[in-house]
């Protein structure tokens, strides 16, 4: 007969993993409101430093506030703007890239038989049929559209999460024990975060420049929605240069030739080498020293949690 303390620390522990479970389904189940105040608190936590900028000018904090949020709403909406026309004339485009596809695939076949592929090629076209393009393409759009609706939602979120920075200090003293010591502590950890944010910012616009300008300059199509998502992914460390580099390289494959695949690589892995192994760390003053298998795995536990966008954020 096992002893009650082997019990009782068998069931403590299923107790926690019962609990950790609820707690998992729970923010699964409130992703949509999650996601709207993490993404608020990511923007407040970008944006304040500015904020600060033009206080510390003579702007009023109402005035600052309102030119910053403004400028944001400015760029959000003039971005999502032109992704969605990039997007449309990508969704077209779809049934050349699976003819294109098909023909490397045939090719691939005929040059190394001993892979013993069996393709059919008229089954691959039908997967890509128009009516299955025009739902998607629709379901797209619609996304963007309730994107737009949730741009209104998020900067009332961030103005007022700015307004309330201020006042933050004040309602801690009231709340904690020993107010100096956990105010100094959490004012030295949001100065950190609010550093690692803005450089990484910073550097993930350059980035996303420097891959679209590149992207243009060697003819590639849809280069400022390649230099978008490599904008969005640098956030995600290790492996989101990486990925960012899948989509136009394969692009590139199917319509240049093997040599525009290697010269878009090269393009990502000189971005990579110098951003991300030289300016970065100079400019972040230290590494994160990050696992790639754990960053691998946040991305997929985080993906399923909280969806996409924040996957990329919370595997930082």
């Amino acid at each position: 007969m096992s002893p009650p303390q082997a019990d009782k620390a068998g069931l403590h522990i299923l107790l926690k993993l019962a609990a950790l479970v609820i707690i998992l389904a729970g923010i699964h189940a409130a992703a949509d409101i999650l996601v709207q105040l993490l993404l608020a608190l990511f923007f407040a936590i970008v944006l304040n430093p500015l904020v600060t900028w033009f206080i510390r000018r003579g702007v009023r904090r109402p005035f600052a506030i309102t030119l910053v949020v403004t400028a944001m709403l400015v760029m959000l909406t003039a971005l999502l703007g032109v992704l969605a026309a990039s997007l449309n004339d990508f969704v077209a485009m779809l049934p050349d890239f699976n003819r294109a596809l098909t023909r490397k695939i045939l090719q691939l076949q005929e040059y190394l038989p001993f892979l013993n592929l069996h393709i059919n090629p008229e089954r691959m076209l039908r997967r890509m049929d128009s009516e299955r393009l025009m739902t998607w393409a629709t379901t797209l759009m619609t996304q963007l559209s309730g994107a737009m609706a949730s741009i209104v939602l998020l900067v009332m979120t961030v103005i007022f999460m700015l307004f309330e920075v201020r006042h933050l200090p004040y309602k801690l003293r009231f709340a904690l024990n020993n107010p100096r010591l956990h105010i100094a502590g959490l004012h030295r950890a949001l100065k950190g975060v609010t550093h690692y944010l803005a450089l990484k910012t910073l550097i993930s616009l350059w980035t996303g420049l420097i891959v679209w300008l590149g992207l243009l300059a060697m003819g590639v199509q849809f280069a400022l929605m390649w230099g978008v998502l490599a904008f969005l992914l640098n956030y995600v460390p290790n492996i989101g240069s990486a990925i960012s580099a899948i989509p136009p390289m394969l692009q590139a494959l199917l319509f240049s030739g093997i040599y525009e695949c290697l010269l878009v690589g090269a393009l990502f892995l000189v971005v990579h080498m110098v951003l991300g192994n030289m300016v970065e760390p100079r400019m972040m003053g230290h590494r994160l020293g990050m696992s790639t298998l754990v960053v691998f795995l946040s991305l997929l536990v985080w993906g399923w949690l909280l969806g996409p966008v924040e996957c990329c954020s919370q595997c930082r």
